[in-house]
């Protein structure tokens, strides 16, 4: 027993918090737990029964309640179930739990009696050792630290979008928003630092705080991780699930979910840097329209204000010698169903149009004299708009309301890290080190605050280079920066896209071929589009040495390109129902292989395959020349080439043959996917006659497909019950399948729908089909390459009752 309790102190003692902290006291009241220590106190809450939050307050400083990056903010803190003993304090909400040890003194966080984080050192402050990324960045003495002990097996997960691998334990990571111009395999800080880690033990640990910093996930390999900080709160949220998809879920209720965005963000942009002239704009449509190739938006770089790259940024107006009559440019585009996104920048040059005005309204970040702000970067010298002060907001808002009712219906928001954002810059919310990180967060809170008030029927597509932690619920798209050109680019954008869905912004995507440089490759081409078919955002982007639009390419590029594109659009109702999920439960549509087997150690690092929503299984071509690729089939399902229907088991790797047409791409047995007919853009499409193909499985005993659509603009829809919803559902027991569809949910006064239902699978033909308790005659169905077709009359509220003997 004595040499029991020995080793029970020896551990105890060595993952305990700073032997210098003393305990002195613990209370309650009906909001917190409150915890005083010998160098200041804790201020601990449940959220919700998934999340809980810590704030410690050192000696001298006061508790900041007030949180940029939250949403989440009810107290459930009266549900607390409370249990001590001599020497602990226990708090339970259901299954998440926190335990205050007095001596030594200690933090520790369980989920359903299990310790999943524990606070190590806890709080302390040291001296800055900068990483060599951020040296001329971060620049400060000391900092504040927070520190936490983590299991040996643990994978980490999270930090936003860097190029690292899928585990990113034993890095140190700065938290510094900055491009990395032409990235390929390896980027280790890029536009969007997160502070969240996410855990293969399914928890996360968000750290509320706005300030730059570093997160440390066991760089030393002591079984460590630390947040350190040159300021700010120092609260952090521990959020824990049962599931992939709940923990995401509980996160996303936490920092906010993303706003549906309009139909026309899943189509298909034509985009480069970047169009001159108002004539180069009509004849680039023109081209996709001859075509035939379906496109729904035209992006303008900034020649749109200037005619030269540096020396306009900050005219934020029309350039009227290259674009004379843009308030007509607009309208002809909407007319054909094309919408315009412009890009913007937050910096206004001292040789703009818009210099004095912005000096004159106070709209720009300042000195410590109050004088304007001003610094030399690559596009000229330049201030910077504080979109933290009410007038810096309003006068930019203005800008974009202005442009919106010219037509404008996206917004592009780039450089927004800030690119250069030199530490002497003050705005109204604290030094520019201090708010660094939420500029481009608070860059789209105003753009997404303007429109709920003065355009709110509209949604907004605001599309940004740089944010933080909460930022997909002002509707931000994120992209993933000026990648490389070339294969190395390609083959970080499936774990960059799925580690930002992990993290709350689901549409990350990337500038489908590349963007920096002028190396060309077809086949390179063609790979990422083909890519991007199962990406959030499908837009082509490129510097214009090398034609980005689709439209442009030679003919053999141009037709297997078409083909990509066209399939984008025949999967609306599938893509568009993910955004659905997103909006409602923060699932992301690109999701890890691992979601489905949390347990199959194996999957844990891996991101060259993925799921896109619940029911298809991608593997990108991600090198020149590839003929065959590895692919691992998830054990949950069989799964079926989507393209040639072969059978693939369920918890097997195999070889696949590769081919020009399209990249290996699987669908779940017993899944149906609802795909449209082609349209020229988004405005063609509807739900009123479509396709929804079932996939045959016999070990898929039950499954369902609940399909949202609504009018694809207006904001609210499915909140003001302004949407149409379907319901597939089957069954297949004692050799017979049976299929209900169901037509639900009307808006716009439809009545009556026509599903066509396509069952893949079959390897004969059908002994007896019946359509609610009536049998079909041959000419009522067809059975042609082992697929049935029946084509269903879908009146509303009524179900049709399909059954197919085998």
């Amino acid at each position: 027993m004595k040499k029991l309790l020995f080793i029970f102190l020896i551990t105890s003692t060595a993952f305990a918090q700073n032997a210098n902290r003393k305990f002195i006291s613990i209370t309650t009241d009906k909001n917190f737990c409150k915890i005083k220590v010998s160098d200041g106190s804790y201020q601990i809450r449940f959220l919700s029964d998934k999340i809980i939050e810590t704030t410690f307050i050192p000696n001298g400083e006061k508790y900041n309640p007030t949180s940029d990056l939250v949403v989440l903010n009810e107290n459930k803190s009266p549900n607390w179930k409370i249990s001590k003993d001599a020497n602990s304090n226990s708090f339970a909400f259901n299954d998440l739990a926190v335990e205050v040890i007095k001596n030594p003194f200690q933090i520790i966080y369980k989920h359903k009696g299990a310790t999943i984080l524990s606070e190590k050192s806890g709080y302390t402050k040291r001296k800055h050792i900068p990483l060599e990324n951020v040296k001329g960045n971060i620049v400060y003495d000391s900092t504040e630290v927070l520190q936490f002990n983590i299991a040996p097996d643990e994978v980490l997960y999270g930090g936003g979008s860097r190029a690292l691998g899928m585990n990113r334990r034993g890095n140190r990571l700065a938290l510094y928003n900055r491009a990395q111009y032409g990235y390929e395999t390896r980027a280790e800080l890029m536009n969007f630092c997160i502070p969240v880690v996410l855990s293969s033990k399914l928890y996360a640990v968000h750290f509320d705080n706005a300030a730059i910093g570093y997160l440390d996930l066991d760089s030393k390999k002591n079984n460590t991780l630390e947040y350190e900080t040159i300021s700010g709160r120092k609260t952090y949220q521990v959020v824990v699930g049962n599931s992939w998809e709940n923990l995401v879920q509980n996160y996303t209720n936490l920092t906010g979910k993303q706003p549906l965005p309009p139909r026309w963000a899943f189509g298909n942009f034509s985009s480069r840097f970047g169009y001159h002239t108002q004539e180069e704009v009509k004849k680039t449509i023109k081209k996709f329209q001859d075509s035939n190739i379906p496109v729904d938006a035209i992006i303008l770089d900034l020649y749109w204000f200037g005619k030269t790259v540096q020396g306009t940024m900050g005219n934020l107006d029309w350039d009227k010698d290259n674009f004379p009559n843009p308030e007509k440019m607009i309208a002809d585009l909407n007319a054909k169903g094309v919408k315009t996104v412009l890009i913007t920048e937050p910096f206004i040059l001292t040789t703009s149009s818009k210099w004095q005005e912005t000096v004159d309204k106070k709209v720009l970040a300042t000195l410590k004299n109050g004088k304007p702000a001003t610094w030399d970067f690559y596009f000229g010298n330049t201030g910077i708009v504080d979109v933290f002060k009410p007038e810096g907001s309003a006068w930019f808002w203005n800008v974009y309301k202005r442009l919106i009712n010219q037509g404008v219906a996206g917004v592009w928001g780039d450089l927004g890290e800030p690119e250069v954002f030199p530490s002497f810059a003050n705005t109204a919310k604290g030094t520019a080190d201090e708010v660094h990180n939420i500029y481009g967060h608070n860059w789209a809170k105003l753009i997404a605050d303007g429109y709920k008030k003065e355009f709110a029927t509209q949604r907004p597509f605001i599309l940004m280079r740089s944010g933080y932690s909460g930022s997909q619920r002002f509707g931000m798209i994120p992209w993933s920066g000026d990648v490389s050109r070339s294969w190395g680019g390609l083959q970080s954008q499936m774990e960059i896209a799925l580690q930002m869905g992990m993290q709350g912004l689901a549409y990350m995507h990337s500038d489908l071929g590349g963007f920096a440089g002028d190396y060309f490759d077809n086949e390179l081409y063609l790979r990422w589009l083909q890519y991007g078919v199962f990406n959030p955002v499908f837009r082509p982007h490129a510097q214009e040495d090398v034609a980005s639009e689709v439209a442009y390419k030679d003919v053999d590029t141009k037709e297997v390109a078409k083909k990509a594109v066209e399939l984008r659009y025949q999967l609306l109702p599938y893509n568009y129902n993910l955004a659905f999920e997103n909006t409602t439960k923060g699932t992301p549509l690109m999701r890890p292989l691992f979601f489905e087997e949390p347990q199959n150690t194996a999957l844990l690092g891996k991101s060259d395959g993925y799921f896109w929503g619940n029911d298809f299984l991608i593997y990108p071509i991600t090198q020149r020349g590839q003929t065959q690729k590895e692919v691992y089939f998830p054990k949950s399902s069989n799964w079926y080439d989507f393209y040639s229907g072969k059978k693939h088991e369920a918890g097997t790797t195999q070889t696949v043959v590769t081919n020009k047409e399209n990249i290996p791409t699987f669908v779940r047995g017993g899944s149906f996917i609802p795909m449209s007919k082609i349209v020229q853009n988004t405005t063609q499409y509807n739900l009123n006659s479509f396709d929804v193909h079932y996939f045959f499985d016999e070990k898929a005993t039950t499954s369902k497909l609940n399909l949202y659509n609504d009018d694809g603009l207006t904001a609210n829809s499915f909140e003001n019950q302004k949407f149409e919803k379907f319901d597939f559902r089957s069954k297949f027991k004692n050799n017979t399948l049976n299929i209900k569809v169901e037509y639900d949910q009307a808006y716009a006064n439809a009545t009556s729908k026509k599903v066509t239902l396509i069952v893949h699978g079959f390897t004969q033909k059908p002994t007896n089909i019946n359509l609610n308790d009536k049998k079909l005659n041959p000419s009522e169905y067809t059975f042609d390459s082992n697929l049935l077709k029946i084509t269903l009359d879908c009146p509303l509220d009524i179900m049709n009752d399909l059954e197919i003997k085998l």
